[in-house]
């Protein structure tokens, strides 16, 4: 559930990949991908 929200957070821009919590980027960079976001996924 948290990674949905940040997954959309950084979809709006208001958040960056960089700024999501450690335990939750892999969930994260996974929803962006399947939502076509690849691009917003930086590492």
């Amino acid at each position: 559930m948290m990674a949905l929200l940040w997954a959309q957070q950084i979809m709006l821009e208001k958040k960056t990949y960089e700024q999501v919590p450690r335990l939750l980027k892999e969930q994260v960079k996974e929803i962006l991908i399947d939502s076509g976001y690849e691009e917003l996924v930086t590492e």
